[in-house]
């Protein structure tokens, strides 16, 4: 490996269970791991397991109140309100521990980062993004991503990075740091008057000394690989190379699959490649190697997540999987007896994701969205949103 990398996994994980027939089922991460283990990327790694995270931790992302909801709610489930009891957040038993321990994750994820024992670190089970302050949405209990951020301001970071590529937007952190500067949110995802949760507008750009440090890029339905790959190029990296974070913090969610069963992208396994290998880039290029990777959505349970966060912890292993490498049989014959639905026999979709780089002109679907970004936020940060070169 070229770079110092920390995973961490614990079977726990799998006890995140909303309800059997929910669309967040732990599944797809005892898949990605058996799949992960079959094909090599895990031999010799040492596997890190974390701690719940503390009540001191969580109070960092969510209020007193709202926890100890979390905490009773089992016990006494009708009127819980703070957005508990709902379809998309039922109660279950053990849902603060199950939600702690995944917070608990990305806080030791960064906790490897800032103590020097890793130059990256990744949390899979993480990258629960929706939940707000006093409330649980989209299947986020507790928002692991602003817990581990918090965290690292409080070790004395001063410029941290968060950029979500899930189809859904990114909500719940960019309002936990909409007025602090100190952390630029970058959200990629499905335009909001088409999906949930309707907002992320380029509009939204922040508040106070903060402005310009919210970017959301907001892309039309049925955009696939070569357009997204244009969209993120034509804004997220100038943006990063002017910011210079100290640590590159992403949410992964592959639900920007064409099979995913939730929204309208359609993005292939080679795509979900070729993004992670771009922040990879980033990671080194604009925050000294510093990334810290977590998880997300992804609900097409059995044929893409798997393969896609293999990928991704194969890139940041740096043990990169061929797209054409053949899934092992012995992967398959584990997630038959979990589904009767067809089964990828390949790490790829035989799909290119070659694009077009962004050049000023709105050749593309997706060129009304970058400029629309650009125009809002560039000129914040002193960068031209109509020159390509910035």
């Amino acid at each position: 490996m070229n770079a110092r990398t920390s995973v961490m996994w614990t079977p726990e994980f799998l006890t995140y269970q909303l309800s059997d027939d929910h669309p967040l089922n732990p599944v797809r991460l005892e898949l990605m791991m058996e799949l992960s283990r079959e094909l090599g990327v895990l031999d010799g790694v040492d596997l890190v397991a974390p701690e719940p995270a503390t009540e001191a931790d969580l109070t960092r992302a969510h209020t007193p109140g709202y926890q100890t909801a979390v905490r009773s709610a089992p016990e006494a489930p009708f009127g819980v309100g703070h957005g508990l009891g709902t379809a998309d957040n039922p109660i279950f038993f053990g849902m603060h521990e199950a939600a702690a321990l995944i917070a608990g994750g990305s806080v030791r994820a960064a906790r490897e980062i800032a103590e020097g024992r890793a130059d990256r670190a990744v949390n899979l089970a993480g990258g629960l993004h929706h939940a707000m302050r006093d409330r649980a949405a989209g299947f986020c209990v507790y928002n692991d991503c602003s817990v581990a951020i918090a965290w690292l301001l409080e070790q004395g970071y001063e410029r941290i990075a968060y950029v979500d590529v899930d189809v859904h937007h990114g909500d719940g952190v960019q309002d936990a740091f909409y007025d602090d500067p100190r952390v630029m949110t970058i959200s990629m995802h499905q335009h909001p008057l088409t999906l949930w949760p309707g907002t992320g507008w380029a509009g939204e750009f922040g508040r106070g000394d903060a402005e310009g440090y919210a970017v959301n890029v907001s892309l039309p339905p049925g955009t696939g690989d070569a357009g997204w790959l244009r969209a993120f190029h034509g804004v997220v990296p100038s943006l990063l190379e002017k910011f210079q974070p100290q640590v590159l913090v992403t949410e992964c969610g592959a639900d920007t699959h064409a099979e995913d069963p939730l929204a309208n992208l359609e993005l292939s396994v080679d795509g979900h490649r070729a993004i992670y290998l771009a922040l990879r880039e980033l990671a080194g290029s604009t925050a000294g190697g510093k990334w810290l990777v977590l998880g997300g959505g992804g609900y097409a349970l059995y044929r893409v997540v798997p393969r896609s966060w293999t990928h991704l912890l194969a890139v940041a292993l740096d043990r990169d999987v061929d797209q054409d490498r053949t899934i092992p049989a012995d992967w398959t014959a584990l997630a038959a007896t979990r589904t009767r639905a067809p089964l990828p026999v390949s790490m790829s979709d035989g799909a290119d994701p070659a694009f077009e780089r962004w050049g000023g002109s709105f050749g593309e679907r997706v060129d009304s969205a970058i400029l629309e970004t650009r125009r809002a936020v560039f000129p914040l940060h002193g960068l031209d949103p109509d020159d390509p070169r910035d």
